[in-house]
C-alpha cells in the first residue's frame, strides 16, 4: 500500500501570512457551501497524541479535527497537536479544536494556537453569544476576547491578510467558528441562535447526542427512523436552508452510505483515527486464521501403574495404562 500525495493547493489557497495563523478558514467553508470549491474533507483524532498528528499531517486533509472535549488532552497537548498539524503539512491543513464545554479560557487557548474551533453542546442563544463573545475582538464584534501579546511576532509572524484592516481585526476574519446542535432544545432554538449571532460560520448536528438527549437509541450517530427523530432533523434541515448556513458533519462507513452522510455538506469529517485502530481486531482474526499452529508435536509414552506405584517419566506428555 502506497499514500497517494495531495493534488491542488487545496487549503494552501486560504493559508493566512504566517503559519502561527489561523487559516482563513471562514473564507473556505464559505467557498465550498457556495460551489466555488469542492466540501472540505477532514479527519477526526479523538486521541490526544501528538505523534499521531504529526503522522497524520502530510496525507493531504482539508482539516483535522483535535477532540479536546473527550480526550485526556490538556493545553501544551492541544497547542503542540495544531502546531505539528499546520507546519508539518506545510499548510495544507486546518487544524480544527473540539474545545471542552464553552469555557472562555478554552476558546481562546484554542485561537491562540492557531486553530478554528467546533463548539459542543450549544442549546440557547446566550451561549451562542457567550461563545462569540470569546472568540472575537473588539466589541464591535460583540468580543471580549483577550489579545496575546506574545503569540505573534511583530514583524515576523503578524502579516495581515487585509491591510486595510488591523491585527485583530483580520484575526476575527480568519478562524472559523462551527456549533454543534445535539439536543432537541437546540434544534428548537437554532433559528434564533442564528438570527442573533450571524458570526457563526456553519453548524454540525451532533446525532448522537441529539438521540440520546431524546431518549432514543444513539445507534453510532447514524440516525433512525422515528417519527420524532425525522420531524427533528426536518426543523434542522429547515432552518439551516433558511439562514443559507453551511452544513457539517461524519461521513463514515460504505461508499454509498458516505456519498449519502456527506450530501449537502461543505465541512465533512470521512477518517478518523480511532476507527482505523478498531479495523486492527478483524486483523488479528484473520491473522489467527491464516497463521499455521506451528507448536512441534509431543511425544507420548505408557507409563504402567501396579500397586499404586508409578515409573515418573520427565520431559514428555504420558498415557496412563492403568493395571489393577
Amino acid at each position: 500500500m502506497q499514500a497517494i500525495p495531495p493534488k491542488g493547493r487545496g487549503m494552501l489557497d486560504y493559508q493566512a501570512p504566517s503559519l502561527f495563523q489561523p487559516h482563513r478558514a471562514r473564507q473556505a467553508i464559505r467557498d465550498a457551501h457556495e460551489g466555488k470549491i469542492g466540501p472540505l474533507v477532514g479527519i477526526y483524532l479523538g486521541l490526544s497524541s501528538i505523534p499521531v498528528a504529526r503522522h497524520i499531517a502530510p496525507f493531504g486533509f482539508d482539516a483535522a479535527w483535535i477532540d479536546w472535549e473527550h480526550s485526556s488532552c490538556n493545553v501544551e497537548t492541544m497547542t503542540t497537536m495544531v502546531h505539528e498539524l499546520m507546519f508539518m503539512s506545510g499548510g495544507r491543513t486546518i487544524p480544527f479544536v473540539r474545545i471542552p464545554g464553552h469555557d472562555h479560557a478554552a476558546v481562546g487557548y484554542a485561537l491562540d494556537a492557531g486553530a478554528s474551533i467546533v463548539v459542543p453542546q450549544v442549546d440557547t442563544v446566550e451561549q451562542a453569544k457567550h461563545v462569540i463573545s470569546a472568540a472575537k475582538f473588539g466589541t464591535k464584534y460583540g468580543g471580549t476576547r483577550s489579545a496575546p501579546p506574545f503569540r505573534l511576532i511583530p514583524g515576523l509572524t503578524d502579516g495581515l491578510v487585509d491591510p486595510s484592516l488591523s491585527l485583530h481585526e483580520n484575526l476575527n476574519h480568519q478562524a472559523a467558528i462551527i456549533i454543534q446542535i445535539e439536543t432537541l432544545e437546540g434544534i428548537r432554538n437554532l433559528d434564533a441562535i442564528l438570527t442573533e449571532c450571524p458570526q457563526i460560520d456553519a453548524v454540525w448536528l451532533g446525532t448522537l447526542d441529539a438521540r440520546i438527549s431524546m431518549n432514543l437509541p444513539g445507534n453510532m450517530g447514524f440516525g433512525g427512523q422515528e417519527q420524532e427523530w425525522q420531524d427533528a432533523v426536518a426543523l434542522y434541515e429547515a432552518t439551516m436552508q433558511k439562514h443559507n448556513k453551511p452544513k457539517s458533519g461524519f461521513a463514515l462507513g460504505p461508499p454509498e452510505l458516505r456519498k449519502q452522510m456527506a450530501k449537502g455538506k461543505s465541512f465533512v469529517i470521512s477518517s478518523a483515527d480511532t476507527v482505523a485502530y478498531m479495523a486492527f481486531s478483524q486483523e488479528i482474526g484473520e491473522a489467527r486464521e491464516l497463521f499455521e499452529w506451528n507448536q512441534p508435536p509431543v511425544a507420548t509414552k505408557k507409563v504402567a501403574i501396579r500397586n499404586g506405584e508409578a515409573k515418573k517419566e520427565t520431559g514428555t506428555a504420558v498415557e496412563v495404562d492403568v493395571k489393577a
